[in-house]
């Protein structure tokens, strides 16, 4: 899951950029030869989503096909050279000169395949990507359930509130490594008074003896310094820790960086560096007490949003802009933190979050889970299992990833408004926990230095929350339940975080409220769908949580208007609870928030 990154020994290119597309769906392609050439191509961009980019595809699921030619440059003879897809949603089959080389299930995460034995050096590659993004039951997250066919059902049939965008959504890489190279790498930090601690794990990728330095380049007692150590593989596992005395912590209000880098010679070698790699490092802690959320020992508060990845033209795909225009948007308001709701977010993201001191709340795509269906549970808790493992190996080392959140919103069997007035079991209760506190376990046992949680669905099951290190909770008091009526709101939202605090005694965090808004629409009074009835609803949860010392941050839904599926319940197919409008316009809301968090 490391980064492709370049230096003296690594090399790599991006394939970025316009490729040949054909849709197949037939599923003729491969016996017809398509991973050499299509037939009927048009050209489509990488990074990017089919759906926007021709509107004849916006509503097209099933299997299509990408294909693009590249001369792998020959100085890379000699190394491994490996392909690697930043994410295709949501099955992928590789092609390289026609050889299929590996297969991926599941979105928003990288995988790379070994395509050295596949190329032919001084010859052109060609190399062919099928993906498909169909919505099944057994998929997380789901699609097309026999529950989902009612009145209120949208096109297409999901479990979630969001358009399941198709395609190569984030880069696709060509990179090398030498034979024998780093294949991953561990940091965890801790910090003693004023000195920090930075502990690191080295895995290379067969058990040859082999040594190694570390170097930590950084503020150390108050002047840029280089902090060495040795490393000495043992089956290919080293460890050292490096001491850094008077360190400068990371932290949302001064996110500084150190410099790891990572230098490994083979035995035998005459100390010549066989394999290098570098990344930036943030010495910082994060723990759970008291009811508070601490950074390097200190209360914090996660004040920001819920998010997409979604804007026109890109869809889902790395819009890099359109990124730092959002970083902009959130410190313009004082926010300070996000959640990547609800699947993971690109690994460029990740690194401006480190760069610009965002704390990220980092959700697998477990949305909606169901637990109506026992015969589908056991293929699903796998699905998740798999992309909580690569999330965890993905993003364990960027210091802006402060809790992991293993889902959002898992569904009740018996859900709907009248569950929030109801005392009567769930018939799902008891499978949804012993699913979901599996999902939390694992969490744990692979990185047990951050919290872990659940974003709760208004309604849910109050035992789901029993093994969360925070209680995160997506809340529409005002909404969904007594719209227009913000007085009874105020008193629901107020009772039941009383009563969350009470049962558990943790920090709560309410990781979705607001209210779908057009932008333009106004009124007064205020009424449902207006700017300012939107305003006002937003203040009235920022002044609850403000008189609770436990509630330990407020991330409204949404940041931005975002595209959904088409449904009564959705005008013009959008979501329009963003703060901002999908094209980034600020809603009165915005001018709320900026009023309560810019000036913290």
């Amino acid at each position: 899951m490391l980064y492709p990154i370049q230096n003296q020994i690594r090399n790599k290119m991006d394939l970025s950029g316009i490729w040949d597309f054909q849709t197949d769906p037939e599923e003729v392609g491969e016996a017809q030869g398509w991973p050499l050439g299509l037939p009927q191509s048009r050209p489509i961009a990488v990074p990017g989503s089919w759906n926007e980019q021709y509107s004849d595809l916006f509503g097209y699921l099933d299997l299509a096909w990408y294909v693009r030619r590249v001369h792998v440059p020959p100085a890379w003879q000699g190394q491994r050279v490996f392909l690697r897809v930043g994410s295709a949603c949501y099955h992928a089959t590789v092609y390289v000169n026609g050889v299929q080389v590996g297969t991926h299930e599941g979105g928003h995460l990288p995988f790379a395949f070994d395509i050295t034995d596949h190329l032919r050096w001084g010859e052109e590659a060609v190399v062919a990507i099928a993906v498909e993004n169909r919505l099944m039951p057994t998929r997380v997250p789901s699609g097309n359930m026999p529950s989902m066919m009612g009145l209120f059902a949208g096109t297409p049939r999901t479990t979630f509130d969001f358009y399941p965008f198709a395609g190569l959504h984030r880069p696709v890489w060509l990179y090398t490594v030498p034979s024998i190279h780093i294949q991953d790498i561990t940091v965890t930090t801790h910090i003693q008074g004023t000195d920090g601690q930075v502990q690191v794990t080295v895995q290379l990728n067969r058990p040859d003896p082999a040594q190694g330095t570390l170097r930590l380049r950084g503020e150390a007692g108050g002047a840029e310094r280089e902090i060495q150590a040795s490393l000495s593989f043992v089956e290919g596992v080293a460890q050292a820790t490096l001491e850094v005395p008077q360190a400068r912590f990371w932290s949302d209000r001064d996110p500084y960086l150190y410099q790891l880098t990572v230098d490994v010679a083979a035995e035998g070698a005459d100390g010549r560096v066989a394999d290098r790699y570098s990344l930036p490092v943030g010495i910082r802690t994060i723990a759970v007490q008291d009811g508070q959320i601490l950074l390097n020992g200190q209360p914090v508060t996660l004040n920001g949003f819920g998010r997409h990845e979604d804007f026109y033209a890109s869809g889902k795909g790395l819009n890099l802009p359109l990124l730092v225009k959002d970083y902009h948007l959130m410190r313009w308001v004082g926010a300070n933190s996000y959640r990547t709701s609800h699947y993971p977010y690109s690994e460029e993201e990740m690194q401006l979050a480190d760069r610009e001191g965002f704390l990220i709340i980092d959700e697998t795509p477990a949305v909606s889970l169901q637990f109506g269906d026992a015969e589908n549970i056991p293929v699903r808790l796998q699905v998740c299992l798999q992309q909580l493992q690569e999330l965890i190996a993905r993003d364990k080392n960027h210091p802006s990833v402060v809790m992991w959140c293993v889902a959002n919103e898992p569904m009740p069997a018996r859900f709907g408004l009248a569950a929030l007035e109801q005392n009567t079991p769930d018939p799902a209760e008891g499978a949804g926990k012993e699913f979901l506190e599996t999902l939390l376990a694992r969490a744990r046992a692979l990185d047990p230095t951050r919290p872990v949680t659940i974003a709760t669905i208004m309604g849910g099951p109050r035992s789901w929350m029993e093994q969360c290190d925070v209680i995160a909770m997506n809340r529409y008091w005002g909404w969904y339940r007594y719209g227009g009526e913000l007085d009874k709101a105020r008193d629901s939202l107020a009772q039941e975080l009383d009563e969350v605090w009470t049962q558990w005694r943790r920090p709560i965090i309410l990781t979705e409220f607001g209210a779908d808004t057009l932008a333009g629409h106004h009124g007064h009074p205020p009424l449902m769908w207006t700017e300012e009835y939107q305003a006002e609803l937003i203040r009235m949860y920022l002044e609850v949580a403000a008189e609770r010392d436990f509630v330990a941050g407020m991330q409204v839904w949404n940041f931005a208007d975002f595209a959904a599926v088409q449904s009564i319940m959705r005008v013009d197919g959008v979501n329009h609870k963003g703060i901002f409008t999908r094209s980034r316009q600020p809603k009165l809301a915005a001018h709320v928030l900026r009023e309560f968090w810019a000036r913290e």
